[in-house]
């Protein structure tokens, strides 16, 4: 219980350092997050229910579903997240605007090797130049 106590108050710290960004944030992207989760709980829920299919007595474990729920909105959350990361500075009409960077995963596949690799990459400066 302690060790979950510990994943759950880690996660809610990287889903706070994640989402703060600087004055030009707009409610695309809180909705965006928000869809995503809605999504990720879905979807989290059908697997939870799956594996609750293959167990011994089903009525026994309903609470599958729930930890897949519960999975899949955190899933989700992250994903939204990451879709909508700011850079750490922007450069837009002369003026310099800064927020924390997000570490962004991507799976990149190489067509000869047939392997799909993580790569992960944050952006650290976008500008607009006249």
């Amino acid at each position: 219980m302690k060790r979950i106590r510990q994943i759950v108050a880690i996660m809610a710290l990287i889903t706070t350092l994640a989402s703060a960004s600087s004055s030009w944030a707009d409610d695309v992207s809180l909705r965006e997050v928000l869809r995503d989760a809605f999504y990720g709980a879905g979807v989290g829920a059908l697997v939870g229910g799956a594996l609750m299919v293959f167990t011994k007595k089903p009525a026994d474990h309903l609470d599958y579903i729930a930890y897949g729920a519960a999975s899949g909105i955190l899933a989700g959350t992250a994903y939204g997240l990451a879709k909508s990361a700011r850079p750490l500075a922007e450069i837009e009409n002369g003026k310099v605007k800064f927020a924390v960077p997000t570490i962004i995963p991507d799976l990149v596949e190489s067509p000869s090797t047939r392997q799909t690799t993580v790569m992960w990459h944050a952006k650290i400066l976008r500008g607009t130049f006249n």
